[in-house]
This record gives C-alpha cells, structure tokens and sequence, in this order.
C-alpha cells in the first residue's frame, strides 16, 4: 500500500527539494527551529489535523466543505478528498433515507493503520432537524451525531456509530479495544467496543468535554472539562472516574511517553500547563499566545507543539521544563496541530482554508 511505503523509497525529487525529509538527532531536535516548507490551499477548511504515524495526515473540514482530505507525509502529496457523504441504510442503519451529509470536525486513527474514524459535529439530511450549536445543554435537545470510520484502502466510509450531539474529539485506545468520543453538547463521552462496533458505556463529565488522550498501556483515559477546570481520569477497565484540578478551560490533552506528565492547553488564560500525575500537582506553566487551542507531541516527548488561535501564532516548547524554543506567525487562526514522527514535521490547520506543514 503506498501509504505504508518504506523510508528508504524516497524518491528522487524528494531528496532534490527543501521538502526532503532531514533526520534529526534527539540531542538537537529540541534545538531545531520550525520552517514553512508547504502550505496547501484549495477545497481546505480544517478544524483539525492528525498523522496516523504510518506515512498519512488527514485534514478534517467540517460541513464548510463536506470533506476530508488526506495527504502523503513524506511527498506532501493530496492523495485523496473523501465526501462526508453516507447512505445509512447501506451501512445497515436502519430508520433513514437517501444520501445524508457529515461535518468533520477531529480524527483518530486505528493502532494498525487500517481505519480513520472522524467526527461529525452535525449531520444534514431527512431526520436530521435539529443542528447543535457551540453554546448549548443536554437540555437542548440536538440531534445526535454520528461517528464515521474511513477505510484507507479503499478510503470508503464502511462503518458509522451513533454518538451525542455535537461530538468533538476523537481516541482510539493503543491496544484497539475502545474508540472514545466526546460529545460537547450532550456533556458526555461515548465509549465505542470496537469488537461490538457500538457505545458500551457513556460517561458524564460536565460541560464542554473536548481534548482526550489515552495512556501507553490502555488503562486510563483523560478527558478536558473546557467548561470548567478539571481533567477527568477514566479507568477503562470499570470506567470509575477521579478530577485532575488542572486550571480553568482546558482544551487539548496529551500525555508523556511514559505517562508521567500530562500536558493541556488552557484557552482562555493562552497558556500550556504540565502535571505530574504521581503526585498530582502543577509542574509548571506558560504562556504561548492568546487563545492556546490544540496540541502536539513529538515522538520522542521532547517537544510540544501549540496553536494561539487569536494570536495566529505555533509555540514550540520543550516539554522538559516549559521553555521556548521559538514562537513563529503562521495564519490567521490556527486551530489545528499535529506532529508527524517519521518525518519531523509539524502540520498546521488554518481555519480560513489552508495546511502549513513545517520543517523540524
């Protein structure tokens, strides 16, 4: 599959190009400034960006567009525009018909590569009555939303899972056993059995639920309260739950790799906090921007990657200790983040209608 292609298969004009991939050393990588080395334009309104790690990125691009669009990470190629389209009934939900629209919002891939499941804030088309907004309850009583999974062989939506209303983030759990969804009207996260291909549990957490990482062994999930100021713990195997008092509007979540510290942006005050999660207090935090939204991490946990919305700014820190390493314009209201491993680069959703990927 070429999307599994082997590093030693770079082609000619990659290498010939500033778009060649450079590897960096551990040592220098926290060193390294961020630059520009493609920006995509087009049929692009991403709220989100995410690598599945094995050689593809996706930009998701709500109900502006109708659309994912998925990329070669190493040729920083369009591979494909998917349509948000689904028939349900072919899909063997029952209750519906004609051809329904989505809206992506997030993605997540499945751990062996197989699957991309995204999120739709809406749904459009016959029963569909009812579109969530930002600024809602349960009380409401919005639609609820749908799940979607990508086939990236065929990239053909095969599966959907009905979720809340208004679902946001998207995590596949490391060993494939759940697909965990929040859902930002209903104030809930939905957990999906990936065995049974429907939600086995839905969890409350309290207004807004957003960002959602997942630890390295499957066992706990933490999810953001950007409505309040707590970081919901889940244990996954009887899905009891503890608060991380972790600062008020919280966002984007991830967690070292050896799962001692968790990092979160907090949106409003514009800063990025780190917590040590053994003895269950700050570390540190800083400010990046006005309006810190998403959040990444390199691989090797060394650095991490946030978006100022309103400042239209990335901030690379080293995660170690909170400092800058740089702070750098990209577009008007970034939105989105992710950090492709392989590669070294950081890729970057602006909200008027383009990618930036940018060089480690």
């Amino acid at each position: 599959m070429r999307h599994f292609r082997i590093a030693a298969c770079i082609s000619i004009f990659a290498l010939l190009t500033s778009a060649a991939i450079v590897p960096v050393q551990a040592s220098d990588f926290t060193e390294s400034k961020m630059k520009l080395i493609k920006t995509f334009t087009g049929s692009l309104t991403p709220k989100s960006v995410a690598a599945s790690q094995t050689g593809l990125v996706s930009a998701h691009n709500m109900m502006y567009t109708h659309s994912v669009s998925i990329f070669d990470s190493q040729s920083l190629e369009l591979v494909k525009n998917v349509k948000d389209s689904v028939d349900f009934n072919s899909l063997g939900v029952s209750g519906f018909s004609g051809v329904h629209k989505g809206s992506p919002v997030e993605g997540a891939y499945s751990p062996d590569g197989k699957y991309l499941y995204f999120t739709n804030y809406a749904m459009y088309g016959k029963g569909f009555t009812k579109e969530g907004t930002d600024k809602c309850s349960p009380a409401d009583g919005y639609d609820k939303s749908y799940l979607s999974r990508l086939d990236l062989e065929t990239f053909k939506i095969d599966a959907v899972y009905s979720v809340g209303s208004v679902p946001k983030v998207v995590k596949v759990t490391p060993d494939n056993k759940y697909i965990l969804v929040s859902n930002w009207c209903s104030y809930t996260v939905s957990v999906i059995s990936v065995e049974k291909e429907r939600v086995v549990k839905t969890i409350k957490i309290g207004r807004y639920p957003r960002g959602i990482t997942i630890s390295a062994d499957s066992t706990y999930a933490f999810v953001a309260e950007m409505g309040g100021s707590n970081i919901h713990r889940i244990d996954l195997r009887d899905f009891s739950k503890s608060l991380i008092p972790i600062g008020v509007n919280p966002r984007a979540v991830e967690l070292s790799p050896d799962n001692k510290t968790l990092y979160a942006t907090l949106n409003v005050s514009g800063r990025v906090i780190a917590w040590d999660l053994e003895t269950n207090e700050a570390i540190k935090s800083v400010k990046t921007g006005a309006t810190a939204r998403s959040l990444a991490i390199s691989g090797d946990g060394s650095a991490l990657f946030v978006v100022n919305f309103t400042s239209g700014t990335v901030t690379k820190l080293r995660s170690s200790d909170l400092s800058k390493v740089q702070r750098i314009k990209v577009c008007k209201e970034p939105i989105g983040i992710t950090y492709d491993n392989e590669s070294n680069r950081t890729w970057v959703a602006c909200y008027e209608g383009s990618v930036k990927v940018f060089q480690n």
